[in-house]
C-alpha cells in the first residue's frame, strides 16, 4: 500500500487517495477600511488595490494560520476565511 502523500496541503481521504485541502478567503470590501494589516502580515495572501481596499491575492489557499491571523487582527472584521462551508475566521 502507498504512504499517504506528505506534502503540505495534501490530506489522504477514506479511501487512501489523496486529495488536495484548500481553504478560502475573502474580503468585504464594504467594512474594509484599507489599515493594511492584512498586507502587512501576509503579502502573498492579501494586498491592497488602487482603492486602498484589501483584496485577497488568490481566493483559494492553502491552509494558513497567516489568514485566520489577518482576519483576527483586521480591525473592520471585513477578512472571512473557510475551510468548504465552515467559517473559521475570523476566530471567536
Amino acid at each position: 500500500m502507498e504512504e499517504p502523500d506528505a506534502r503540505a496541503g495534501s490530506s489522504p481521504d477514506a479511501g487512501g487517495v489523496v486529495t488536495a485541502v484548500s481553504w478560502t478567503t475573502a474580503v468585504d470590501r464594504d467594512l474594509c477600511m484599507g489599515s493594511g494589516m492584512c498586507a502587512g502580515m501576509a503579502s502573498d495572501l492579501y494586498a491592497l488595490d488602487d482603492e486602498d481596499r484589501a483584496r485577497p491575492v488568490r481566493t483559494r489557499i492553502a491552509p494558513d494560520d497567516r489568514a485566520l491571523d489577518a482576519a483576527d487582527s483586521c480591525p473592520a472584521a471585513a477578512i472571512l476565511v473557510r475551510d468548504g462551508d465552515l467559517l473559521i475566521g475570523p476566530r471567536p
